[in-house]
């Protein structure tokens, strides 16, 4: 594995997905803000759950960056066509099993079956995230496929 290009190609690739998804949020295609739903885990401050969930959102795309240069050293494959197939695969997993959980372990988010109380005040993304707009799963499905490309492009194999 190549460190050096894991860490620039992941830090940048991570950059990339963030700036799609927050980009998404501004121009109304979604109502959902990862970083924000991030940080809302960390603290019930909304003021600061911006700043925290932003720092845990490039923390955890640097993670699962990993995964994907993984993937690319074992197939002997790093090319943006490839990532990019990779970041389908991750979307899915992400649409149809990360949203579907959300609410068991977000202590700040409703769940489908219990409406909203007192502590309780984020609406549940719902399946593949449509509580938070029709858009929503294809706004996902660019920020990592941006990723995977990002990746895939700059990683350099061993």
């Amino acid at each position: 594995m190549n460190w050096e290009s894991w860490i620039v190609s992941g830090f940048l690739a991570t950059l990339g997905l963030t700036t799609v998804a927050v980009g998404s949020q501004g121009l109304h295609l979604t109502r959902m803000n990862v970083p924000y739903l991030l940080g809302t885990i960390m603290t019930p401050k909304r003021e600061r759950a911006h700043l925290y969930g932003f720092l845990a959102h490039l923390v955890n795309g640097w993670a699962f960056s990993f995964f994907y240069i993984y993937i690319f050293e074992v197939r002997h494959i790093a090319n943006w066509w490839f990532g990019l197939l990779i970041g389908v695969a991750h979307t899915l997993v992400v649409l149809t099993v990360v949203m579907a959980l959300l609410p068991t372990v977000h202590p700040r988010m409703a769940t489908e079956r219990k409406g909203p109380t007192a502590r309780r005040q984020l609406e549940p993304p719902g399946f593949m995230a449509l509580n938070y707009g029709y858009r929503t799963p294809l706004s996902i499905f660019v920020a990592h496929m941006v990723f995977g490309a990002i990746l895939g492009s700059l990683y350099h194999l061993r």
